[in-house]
């Protein structure tokens, strides 16, 4: 009785390891989307921002102010 009590719990053990690693394995799949959206969101408003830098840069730059005010 002792033999197949301690193969009953070997087998539980396994599996309870199994569904674990596949849980995990899960969780690691979401966690690198979530990241990988991140970054990608990143880089856009990254992009977004540097085209409103170039955009305030030439509503600056002497050469513009100088045609409008003359012009």
């Amino acid at each position: 009785m002792s033999s197949r009590f301690c193969f009953v719990l070997v087998v539980f053990f396994f599996a309870a390891t199994l569904i674990v690693a596949v849980y995990l394995r899960g969780a690691d799949k979401r966690a690198f989307y979530q990241i990988r959206m991140c970054k990608i969101e990143q880089g856009r408003l990254q992009q977004e921002l540097w085209q409103k830098q170039l955009r305030v840069e030439s509503l600056i730059n002497p050469a513009t102010i100088s045609r409008k005010l003359g012009g």
